[in-house]
């Protein structure tokens, strides 16, 4: 009885997060049929024009400025995580500096997001004017770096688990042949690990894409396509945290297309990752 009892109270939890992501899906799609209606679907996400005067609405500038900043923060966030990861998971293990490490790591993984946009803007901002960067000090560059910052403590506290979990059998089966501790990172940890190296990176690039008021802050929040890393420009969510609370008819109906469109990205790159992660365990 307690078994069929505790079965029941999963199964009723695996349905109520059925339910929920329905209910999001749902509410979205609903509140987005007005945009789409009115600009076609690949009208709206191929239009660069976002004028309420007008009633024109597309999201090609906010798409772009998303995965341009989320592409960008992973590509600067994955030398350092994952030479985080290699510290803590592999090279200084059980020791007591990475115990230390793993506590800072820890503690700006719980950093809210406006902190990190503070810091950016009043510390990064003035270094890049003083740079030349821009005028401003703000663009998709210094949203980028802002950004990495955020995501590397969740890829590196992940991939540091998943270096560690590589059975010592096979790193000492490696040891016994001469290898040094360098090949065996190469030829062992990362080829044993990368299945769960890839996915830490996937959970930080899907951080990422939906980060709000950091990139808000710092990305100069601009209704045009970049053309460069110094350029200024907008994200799909500073877009909707930005204009929100004054839309309604329209406007809100479109507002909420985007939010729609940030689900979907999100939700195909994780069914694109899972695949990818088959595919390496094969």
């Amino acid at each position: 009885m307690k078994d069929k009892i505790f079965k029941t109270i999963l199964l009723l939890a695996s349905c109520l997060i059925i339910l929920l992501t329905a209910g999001i899906v749902y509410g979205l799609v609903s509140k987005s049929i007005g945009a789409f209606s009115e600009f076609g679907f690949f009208g709206f996400i191929n239009s660069s024009e976002w004028d309420a005067q007008k009633d024109l609405y597309g999201a090609l500038p906010f798409i772009t400025g998303t995965v341009l900043t989320s592409t960008l923060a992973l590509i600067f966030c994955i030398p350092f995580s994952l030479s985080v990861a290699l510290f803590n998971g592999e090279y200084f293990r059980n020791k007591k500096i990475s115990t230390i490490v793993s506590a800072v790591v820890d503690l700006l993984a719980g950093i809210p997001s406006i902190v990190y946009g503070l810091w950016g803007f009043y510390t990064l901002r003035p270094i890049m004017i003083n740079m030349g960067v821009n005028d401003q000090g703000f663009g998709v560059l210094l949203a980028s770096i802002i950004l990495a910052i955020m995501i590397i403590p969740y890829a590196s506290s992940l991939s540091a688990e998943f270096i560690g979990m590589v059975p010592n059998d096979l790193k000492e089966a490696a040891y016994s042949l001469g290898a040094t501790q360098l090949e065996v990172v190469t030829a062992v940890n990362l080829p044993v690990a990368r299945s769960g190296i890839f996915a830490s990176y996937v959970l930080a690039f899907g951080r990422a894409l939906g980060e709000t008021m950091a990139v808000t802050m710092l990305i100069g929040n601009t209704i045009n396509i970049p053309a460069g890393l110094s350029d200024t420009g907008n994200t799909m969510a500073s877009i909707i945290a930005n204009q929100f609370g004054e839309s309604s008819g329209l406007k809100l109906s479109s507002l909420m297309a985007i939010g729609l469109l940030l689900f979907l990205i999100t939700a195909i790159i994780n069914f694109v990752a899972k695949y990818i992660m088959k595919m390496m365990n094969k």
